[in-house]
């Protein structure tokens, strides 16, 4: 039997057409007030007819009315982490008169795909999919028949907009509240290397050393593997060194919680002999150790708050930007 080829999405069209998939929505929805030259609305319908597509019927129908109502797709609703996004998101919702519809998600290709299904089926405006890790994500084709925002996670295979937290800022204001206090021998404890965090934060550290005329020394970076257990592995590797650091930046609060418990079992005191200056204010994590630890708050409420205020541009006829990068925040405490 033949393989069943793949229907061709507004994705599709915005290639051909050389446009992006938001003004293929409008022309292909006749979206009022969208503004449209008529040189793009032929290209655009041009397009469709080349490669093919048929809308679907659900969501032309949805695009030529407003309801109010936002749609969420996330795996946060089943985690501690990144709760703020939701809570941003909601609030900025409320404050244009809108509410939102959340779904909860595993990742999965296949409940992903029955997520936007569902959206679809409730006539939502357009969909956020949030993710509480930065990382790369494949969405189902569903995706491109709504207007859909990414927070926190991209989607290299398409020209969805996200909005993402600045992780190299988030390195360099970890470093450079060490290198503030005086610090020229500075510990990383990273994340996987492979993660855009990791990489974003490692980078700012690099540069504020850089800055500060202090020379790499590769093997003070250690990977920690995001769990306390890691950081804890990870920062004895570095303290028992002969030249061990006087300052350690660990790229997530959990790390950082067992950075505190190695230093503390060689009868050191964290901020004392050891500064210590993590990311991601988890506050039961940050705000419950002894010392308070200070750390690098990532941009969690307004990222929620800038999926809502894109999704209503998207539908008012405006363009978004494909990458949005928001500014991280230092919460000074006692570690460093």
């Amino acid at each position: 039997m033949a393989a069943r080829r793949r229907s061709a999405t507004m994705a599709d069209v915005a290639r051909a057409a050389e446009v992006s998939r938001t003004t293929v929505s409008f022309v292909l929805n006749n979206r009022p007030g969208s503004a449209i030259p008529e040189g793009t609305r032929r290209k655009v319908l041009a397009a469709a007819k080349e490669v093919g597509y048929r809308p679907n019927a659900g969501a032309r129908a949805l695009a030529k009315r407003r309801t109010g109502v936002l749609g969420m797709v996330t795996e946060i609703v089943t985690g501690p982490f990144a709760v703020e996004t939701v809570v941003g998101a909601q609030r900025r919702a409320a404050e244009l008169g809108m509410t939102i519809f959340i779904m909860a998600s595993t990742g999965e290709p296949e409940v992903d795909r029955q997520a936007f299904a569902t959206m679809l089926e409730h006539r939502v405006e357009g969909v956020i999919y949030a993710t509480g890790s930065h990382r790369e994500v494949r969405l189902p084709d569903e995706a491109r028949e709504l207007p859909t925002v990414l927070l926190h996670c991209f989607d290299s295979a398409t020209d969805l907009p996200a909005v993402l937290p600045d992780e190299e800022q988030a390195g360099v204001l970890a470093t450079r509240a060490l290198t503030d206090a005086g610090h020229r021998r500075i510990g990383l404890i990273g994340l996987d290397p492979t993660i855009p965090a990791a990489v974003g934060r490692c980078h700012g550290y690099e540069k504020v050393l850089s800055e500060c005329g202090v020379p790499l020394d590769e093997s003070l970076v250690v990977v920690g593997g995001a769990t306390a257990q890691g950081g804890y592995a990870a920062a004895c590797r570095l303290l028992d060194r002969d030249d061990p650091p006087t300052a350690i930046f660990c790229a997530n609060d959990r790390m950082a919680m067992g950075a505190y418990d190695a230093i503390k079992e060689r009868g050191l005191g964290v901020g004392r002999d050891v500064a210590v200056v993590g990311v991601d204010n988890q506050e039961i994590i940050a705000a419950g150790l002894h010392p308070e630890l200070t750390t690098v708050a990532l941009p969690f409420d307004a990222l929620g708050r800038s999926g809502v205020d894109a999704l209503d541009a998207m539908a008012r006829g405006k363009e978004v930007p494909r990458r949005q990068v928001l500014d991280c925040a230092l919460v000074a405490r006692h570690s460093a």
